[in-house]
């Protein structure tokens, strides 16, 4: 039973098959549109814009039947990937208001079309000034997210949506209506019995008894209703009055958003299936702006002819809102690859995390910005080869030119506090005792290692000539002797390094393989 302090708003979309069709493609707004339920000539209308029924289109018409009543009529294809990423989407909405939320119960009957969202919205004044304002906000969010909706306060979740299909039956999208608690049966009184959706018989019962209203409904003991209409009958009371159990909103902490589109036509080339995806990208950002987060690592699956599935994982270095960086990278990653075969349907997920926000500092230049790093790494990728960009890292062998590739990520060096108390003033080191050492030289790896021609008279080396440094070896130092492998032909080594000077002015990492029996320069110390 909800608590006199609590307050729940609805926030509901009447027709969701023609919400979420005109979300992706807005072109035919303002226009007869209606959604059949499958291609073909006996397919029938599941939807209808206002536009199409003033021509006379009707639910549950064939579809044949409505292009005759109007020559200028768009069909579309009912899309229950589209359909679901607009049920996804009205739960962003309601999360950037409020951390607990849930979907409404599938509705059935007259209503079965209707997608609805419950909040959380005790307390909310302290956010805004009053609820009417709070529903209002609520209401511009949605709508600018591409879903037109009514949003109703009240004191349960049962009576909140009841508010909301009344303001649906006014055909006025986007307004909003607050019901101040206590005054829940004054609002119900006159309400139609068909806004319960109520079973078929039951509503026939109803009628016989001359119940056609909420407020008859209200009037009648709940004892009494039970003996001559059945059990169903004080279920139907208590969800009237709000006495029905809810149990409390749950606290949504799932931050993954996935844009779904099922393609009319197959897609053969990759310009107009780019298209598409800045379409579904520009969705997604959207979505991921509403609740304050980025975009991570995108997951691509596309659904190909002939049953196949091509699906591929498409890495961000930093989490990002940026459409064209990731409507780059995105397309870098089916340049590279492309389908195998034309495009039937598309799903584009990511999993939304916190933004980054980087420290500048007051005497450096702002570095790139983490984006950009993306955008960057996708095109050193398309050029050098798939695994041939990264951040290197050893490997737990003996070989010494041995290393791995990982994938590059920013490191944000953050400074630990304790709450409420300032940071320890940090004290100027000592001066050094001893003189500091002398300035160490770098060594640059060669890959693959230069071939070298050495005289080496007692396998000490003498003369160097390479395309790296000639000359007589001024001075040396060495042999280090590596080896491992011994158990692999492949993987079997044994190296002899030698750090030279040559009377050129170089100096280089000899190396000599006594496996293969020659003289190589593997590095160069800058």
């Amino acid at each position: 039973m909800s608590t006199p302090s609590t307050r729940v708003a609805c926030l509901r979309v009447a027709d969701l098959p023609l919400a979420a069709e005109l979300r992706a493609n807005p072109e035919p707004a303002g226009r007869p549109l209606v959604v059949v339920s499958a291609p073909g000539p006996r397919a029938f209308v599941v939807s209808a814009s206002p536009e199409a029924r003033a021509h006379g289109a009707r639910i549950g018409a064939s579809c044949v039947h409505a292009r005759a009543v109007c020559a200028d009529l768009h069909v579309r294809v009912a899309s229950p990937a589209l359909e679901r990423a607009a049920r996804d989407t009205l739960l962003d909405a309601a999360l950037a208001f409020s951390p607990r939320v849930a979907a409404a119960p599938p509705a059935t009957g007259a209503f079965l079309a209707e997608a609805s969202v419950f909040l959380d919205a005790s307390g909310i004044g302290s956010l805004f000034r009053s609820e009417e304002t709070f529903a209002a906000a609520l209401a511009a969010r949605s709508a600018s997210l591409g879903l037109p909706a009514v949003v109703c306060v009240a004191s349960s979740q049962e009576i909140a949506r009841l508010a909301a299909r009344r303001l649906a039956l006014e055909s006025e999208t986007g307004r909003v209506l607050v019901i101040p608690p206590g005054g829940e049966a004054d609002f119900l009184a006159p309400l139609p019995m068909d806004l319960l959706d109520p079973p078929d018989e039951f509503a026939a019962s109803l009628t016989r008894f001359g119940i056609r209203t909420l407020g008859d409904l209200l009037r009648l003991p709940p004892r009494a209703l039970a003996t001559r209409l059945g059990p169903e009958a004080p279920k139907l009371l208590a969800r009237v009055r709000g006495e029905g159990h809810e149990p409390p909103l749950p606290h949504h902490r799932e931050t993954r958003c996935e844009e779904a589109l099922d393609l009319e036509h197959p897609i053969e080339r990759l310009e107009p299936l780019g298209f598409v995806l800045r379409g579904m990208l520009s969705r997604l950002v959207d979505r991921l702006d509403a609740r304050g987060l980025a975009c991570g690592p995108l997951t691509l699956e596309l659904a190909l002819e002939g049953g196949r599935r091509d699906a591929r994982r498409i890495g961000v270095a930093a989490a990002t809102n940026e459409t064209r960086t990731l409507l780059r990278l995105v397309n870098l990653a089916l340049e590279q690859r492309p389908p195998a075969a034309p495009v039937v349907s598309v799903a584009l997920g990511t999993r939304g995390r916190p933004g980054r926000r980087d420290q500048l500092d007051l005497f450096r230049p702002a570095g790139p910005a983490p984006a950009e790093l993306s955008r960057t790494l996708a095109e050193l990728e398309a050029l050098c080869g798939e695994g041939r960009v990264g951040a290197p890292a050893l490997r737990d062998e003996h070989r010494p030119d041995a290393f791995a590739l990982e994938p590059f990520a920013l490191q944000v060096a953050e400074a630990s506090t304790r709450k409420g108390k300032a940071p320890k003033a940090r004290t100027k080191p000592a001066a050094p005792k001893r003189p500091p050492p002398s300035a160490r030289l770098g060594v640059r790896a060669l890959r693959p290692p230069q071939p070298a021609e050495v005289t080496a008279p007692g396998g000490r080396p003498q003369w160097v000539r390479s395309r790296v440094a000639t000359g007589r070896v001024v001075s040396r130092s060495g042999p280090w002797r590596t080896t491992g492998g011994w158990w692999s032909p492949e993987r079997r080594h044994a190296f002899d390094h030698w750090d030279i000077a040559t009377s050129d002015g170089t100096i280089v990492r000899l190396r000599h393989d006594r496996v293969a029996h020659r003289w190589e320069i593997d590095g160069i110390y800058d």
